[in-house]
């Protein structure tokens, strides 16, 4: 096996196309991960938010402000909301 010669040779082309694969594939993993980490900052805010709001003697529950957060209507008092 010490005297295995490949059919083909490493040209400078070929390393040029492996490095601009391998640099693609760094991008896309780090688009999908600051993705990921956009979910978690939100939950995060809205974690937040809500026990802002419980130390302030506010009945809003943690459902209640992800939907005042995201726009949608809540039932309840209009100086909580």
């Amino acid at each position: 096996m010490e005297n295995y010669t490949p059919p083909f040779e490493i040209t400078n082309k070929m390393l040029s196309y492996v490095s601009s694969i391998s640099e693609k594939i760094g991008n896309i993993n780090f688009q999908n991960n600051l993705q990921s980490k956009s979910h978690l900052r939100k939950n995060n805010r809205i974690r937040s938010v809500h026990s802002s709001l419980k130390i302030e003697a506010n009945s809003l529950s943690l459902s209640q402000v992800r939907d005042v957060i995201d726009g949608h209507s809540v039932l309840g008092e209009k100086k909580e909301i």
